[in-house]
């Protein structure tokens, strides 16, 4: 019945850090940025006078984010989730080169929560590490 995820969609409170993260540090491409305002964002939603920039992105493989900054409704500054809380926890990237990128995120300021080790079976290698607004991000790269 379900032929694949469309895209994961992540509010933030900053789009153009946000951009800047998604874009410049972690390499995916922006494919829309629009401004969605009127009835069917507000019926969609279940509010009234939404006004919500959408910035949808795309990696190599055609894997979509959906950064969303609302103008008209303000939330917590900061996602509030960890590894082990109910609900989604973290988002999952496959990368080229784990070291490369876990420097280059280290030296922006991010942090890892743990070096990155070898799976059971031997196929990825694999780290968590905190993004931008505290997004848990799991990289894993193909050995």
């Amino acid at each position: 019945m379900i032929s694949g995820v469309r895209h994961t969609g992540i509010v933030v409170s900053d789009i153009e850090n946000a951009i800047k993260f998604w874009v410049d540090l972690l390499g995916f491409k922006i494919q829309t940025d629009q401004l969605e305002e009127g009835e069917f964002i507000d019926s969609l939603l279940g509010l009234k006078n939404v006004s919500v920039r959408t910035v949808k992105l795309s990696a190599e493989n055609g894997t979509l984010v959906e950064l969303l900054f609302f103008n008209s409704h303000k939330g917590l500054e900061t996602w509030e989730g960890s590894p082990f809380k109910t609900g989604i926890t973290h988002i999952a990237l496959s990368v080229k080169n784990i070291d490369v990128l876990v420097s280059n995120l280290m030296h922006n300021g991010y942090n890892q929560i743990n070096q990155y080790q070898k799976s059971p079976n031997g196929k990825v290698l694999v780290c968590y590490l905190v993004g931008f607004e505290n997004v848990l991000l799991e990289l894993v790269q193909d050995i």
